[in-house]
C-alpha cells in the first residue's frame, strides 16, 4: 500500500482463501494468478492440493508449508557498488521477505517443468520440495553458495 509520503507500508493485511483459510494459500494463489484470472488460479491450486492429498496421503497445507519452509532462504546477496567496483555483499533475509522469494522460487521451477498442466507441476515441484530435492531448492541452496563465497564483502552492508 503506498502512503502519500510515497513510503511503502510493509503490514499488508492479506487474507486468506475460502477452503483452507490459510493465508499462505492466498499468497501463492496470487503468485499463480496471471491476466487477473484468480479463479483459474484458484482452480489450478484446488487441483494441485488434491492430486498431493492422493500421492501422499498427508495434508496437503502441511506438505505444502514444509516445502516453503525448505525452500525459504536465509541469506541473500544484494549487489553494492564501492568505488568502481560491485560486490555482491550477502544480506540475511526478513521472514516475510524470505517466505514471497520461496513463493516465487517454486513457481518458477513449476513454470520450467516439463509436464501437461500447472497443478500437476505445482504438485509435483511442492512435493519435491517437501522431500528437499527439485529446482527451487538447488536455487535456495545456489543462493546460499554465492552468499558463503561472498562472505568477505559483509561489512559492505
Amino acid at each position: 500500500m503506498l502512503h502519500r509520503s510515497g513510503a511503502v507500508s510493509r503490514n499488508r493485511n492479506i487474507e486468506s482463501d475460502p477452503i483452507y483459510r490459510n493465508r499462505l494459500v492466498n499468497m501463492l494463489v496470487d503468485r499463480i494468478l496471471k491476466n487477473g484470472k484468480k479463479s483459474l488460479a484458484y482452480h489450478i491450486f484446488y487441483q494441485a492440493m488434491k492430486r498431493i492429498r492422493q500421492k501422499t496421503n498427508r495434508n496437503p497445507l502441511s506438505v505444502l508449508r514444509q516445502a516453503v519452509r525448505g525452500v525459504t532462504p536465509d541469506v541473500v546477496t544484494e549487489t553494492k557498488r564501492v568505488g568502481g567496483s560491485t560486490y555482491r555483499v550477502p544480506v540475511e533475509v526478513v521472514p516475510a521477505e524470505g517466505k514471497a522469494l520461496a513463493i516465487r522460487w517454486s513457481l518458477v521451477a513449476c513454470r520450467r517443468r516439463s509436464g501437461r498442466s500447472m497443478a500437476l507441476r505445482s504438485s509435483d515441484e511442492s512435493m519435491d520440495a517437501a522431500r528437499n530435492s527439485g529446482s527451487a531448492i538447488r536455487k535456495k541452496e545456489e543462493t546460499h553458495k554465492v552468499a558463503e563465497a561472498n562472505k568477505a564483502f559483509a561489512h559492505f552492508r
